[in-house]
């Protein structure tokens, strides 16, 4: 057993779960820890995304109570069946585009310095979003994902495409996107976990399956310890972040977004650090 790389897996993990819910890119952070840990080829790239799977784990035991609820309505509640179609609403564009497309992003754009770009970019329009719903009468329409309607969860979903380009982030995306479309920020939040149930559990299987021949048992040990640790840390992450945004905006992740991108660019092009392309 090669404990160096189940350490490394334990890191990619801890790094997966505490990045995967915040608005700051679990891809982007797990291709820069990749590079720095020299855990990054064609079979680490499987095991990225497959460990999305332990953190969704997380968001399923945290929001059990209402995705309970919601199963044992559906045959019945008309309110139960409108929540259930529009998650899947929102996930269908991501199938869509992900099937097109994601072969092609993941061999053009999969850089440190296309995930540094993109850190700087979401990170000047977490701050427009933030100020636009503080400072514009009317940007909150929907203040609960109960009173979303299938045209809102197709915009989200539409929205959540854009985190296909590595260091963008699934829930940025799908959280900033959604205060752009008028849903509060607890609203946005709750839908963005919501769709990152079907999204990062069938991301993760086709994943696996589409990569098969890579994989052996010998992985399992590996596989097993990302999994376990990206479910540790999300579900630390999820039960936090839900907590603070009652109280907080987004403000702090976007200078955290931009600082970041800008060490990167900086680091690379000085050569203090040499991230691998």
């Amino acid at each position: 057993m090669d404990i160096a790389l189940l350490i490394k897996a334990a890191i990619m993990g801890v790094v997966e779960g505490f990045t995967e819910f915040l608005p700051i890119s679990s891809t982007g952070h797990l291709i820069l820890a990749g590079a720095l840990l020299g855990f990054d080829d064609e079979k680490a790239k499987v095991f990225d995304i497959a460990i999305q799977t332990g953190a969704i784990f997380a968001v399923i035991l945290v929001y059990w109570q209402k995705i309970r609820d919601t199963l044992v309505a559906l045959p019945t509640e008309k309110q139960a069946q409108q929540f259930a179609l529009n998650v899947f609403i929102a996930f269908v564009p991501a199938v869509v585009l992900g099937l097109l497309f994601g072969k092609a992003i993941k061999a053009h754009l999969f850089t440190p310095t296309v995930v540094a770009s993109t850190f700087i970019i979401g990170g000047f329009i977490i701050l427009w979003a933030e100020r636009r719903q503080q400072t514009m009468a009317g940007a909150v329409r929907i203040d609960s994902v109960e009173a979303m309607t299938a045209l809102d969860a197709l915009k989200v979903g539409l929205v959540q495409c854009l985190a296909m380009v590595p260091g963008t982030s699934r829930s940025g995306a799908t959280i900033i996107g959604g205060m752009f479309l008028g849903l509060s920020r607890k609203a946005a939040t709750d839908f963005s976990f919501y769709l990152a149930i079907p999204t990062l559990i069938g991301a993760g299987v086709y994943s696996l399956y589409k990569e098969r021949a890579l994989l052996s048992m010998a992985d399992v040990p590996m596989f097993g310890v990302g999994l376990v640790f990206s479910f540790l840390s999300a579900w630390v992450c999820v039960r936090w972040l839900l907590r603070f945004i009652a109280t907080h905006s987004f403000v702090g992740f976007a200078y955290y977004r931009i600082v970041f991108g800008v060490v990167v660019l900086l680091t690379a092009w000085t050569g203090t650090v040499v991230w691998a392309e």
